[in-house]
């Protein structure tokens, strides 16, 4: 369910010429810092802290177990979504190169 809504953020915003990453990391700090709406929002704040440095950069801390695990999850997600985005572009110039 949370892959899922980050699935279909990741759709929705990913043409936009940003990394998945930084695309992971700006939708679990709009789903900390504004009011819970789902289910998914309220597991995110739960299991989610967003951390600061002093240079301006988030830092995401898993606050269980559970947190850490939905953390490289979601890591593990962007980069595949990111990786086949990339090989079905090399497929298409392939394809289109053969004809």
């Amino acid at each position: 369910m949370i892959i899922k809504d980050f699935s279909d953020y990741l759709k929705e915003n990913y043409k936009n010429g940003k990394k998945t990453v930084e695309l992971l990391s700006i939708w679990i700090k709009e789903k900390i810092e504004n009011p819970p709406k789902s289910l998914v929002d309220k597991v995110i704040q739960k299991e989610i802290y967003l951390a600061k440095n002093k240079n301006g950069e988030f830092f995401l801390i898993g606050k269980s177990d559970s947190g850490r695990i939905l953390i490289n999850a979601l890591f593990n997600f962007a980069l595949s979504f990111e990786q086949q985005d990339y090989a079905r572009k090399i497929h298409n110039l392939k394809s289109s190169n053969i004809k």
